[in-house]
């Protein structure tokens, strides 16, 4: 372990003057302690936050919530207006990681968690991520979690956060406050850069800046809400795929749709024509099987990740099946045929 400084902010504003170069947050430390350990991170000061009373709490913010950026994976998943309102995140966030994980971890934090790949942990490995311009070596290496949309040649490193696939399917916002105290909101599905050139930018914070809150839209009862992952394990692993899907019906026909998916890119993945493909369809298999292809038009896969276009496709069809109602159908109706 290498030294470094530790100061335990008293206020907003003291976190904010504090985080200067080679500064970084720390509240839960789940995953920060976790890189500093291996030496992957090495801030030569630690910002706590986690006693600022400002990022605590639940609140009605108008016919939303407000959740603040301390609040507990736990305390998040377990909120009764939560899963009356907003299932998807409950779902998501308890499929994440162990109850331990959950008790420390915040939401912020959550959303803040490095974007890696095997070669993101190996100091022995070349790594845009940790040295921009060192290279990456997981292009000529081995990975199945690796990404397959929104890539670059400077990184194929895919976002672990289950919570993120979820909040961006539902159009939630990060409550973001600069240095000088001033707020912007920016839509979780913007919050996240690509890699591009400099994989060691991963999200659109600048200097100073801090997440205070995630705000939740007014939940819309008539939707229904899904999250499905696949991982390797059933035991608390990342995903290797993932769909959060809320689906509006009318008329016994798909009214609204929004999708993201997890552990395929650098972000929680979305595509506009994937959802319109589905706008005005009636629930089916044919209609699921275009927005699939829809969806993994782009992919962009290494040798190693090819299985996930077949895998994401599935996916995505038994989500919509079940928020759909298909699926409900076909467990009553046995002979019913399930997609390929």
């Amino acid at each position: 372990m290498r030294d470094f400084e530790y100061s335990r902010a008293e206020s907003l504003d003291g976190a904010a003057g504090q985080l200067g170069d080679g500064a970084s947050i720390i509240a839960g430390g789940t995953n920060l302690l976790d890189l500093m350990k291996i030496q992957v991170m090495v801030p030569g000061r630690l910002v706590d936050i986690s006693r600022l009373e400002d990022l605590k709490g639940i609140s009605e913010h108008g016919d939303g919530l407000r959740i603040g950026a301390l609040v507990t994976n736990s305390e998040l998943a377990a909120d009764a207006r939560v899963r009356s309102g907003w299932p998807l995140l409950s779902r998501a966030i308890l499929a994440g990681a162990s109850a331990q994980i959950r008790n420390k971890a915040t939401t912020g934090g959550n959303l803040l968690q490095r974007t890696r790949c095997p070669y993101f942990y190996d100091t022995a490995m070349a790594c845009n991520k940790r040295t921009p311009g060192e290279g990456c070596a997981a292009q000529g290496g081995v990975g199945r979690m690796l990404a397959i949309f929104g890539t670059s040649e400077h990184c194929l490193a895919a976002h672990p956060s289950d919570m993120a696939v979820a909040l961006t399917a539902l159009a939630a916002e990060v409550e973001i406050r600069a240095a000088d105290g001033g707020i912007r909101l920016v839509p979780v599905r913007e919050l996240y850069r690509l890699p591009g050139d400099r994989p060691d930018l991963e999200t659109v914070l600048g200097a100073g800046e801090i997440i205070t809150a995630v705000r939740l839209p007014a939940p819309r009862p008539q939707t229904r809400q899904v999250y499905k992952k696949v991982r390797d394990r059933a035991s608390y692993a990342f995903a290797l795929v993932s769909v959060a899907v809320a689906v509006e019906m009318k008329d016994e026909r798909i009214a609204s749709v929004s999708l993201a998916c997890g552990g395929v890119a650098p972000c929680p993945w979305t595509n506009p024509e994937a959802e319109q493909a589905l706008i005005g369809a009636a629930p089916g298999d044919d209609a699921f099987a275009t927005a699939a292809d829809a969806l993994v038009a782009q992919a962009s896969c290494h040798p190693d990740t090819e299985f996930k276009i077949p895998l994401l496709r599935r996916t995505l069809i038994a989500a919509l099946r079940e928020a759909t109602g298909l699926a409900d159908s076909a467990a009553a109706n046995p002979t019913t045929r399930t997609p390929a």
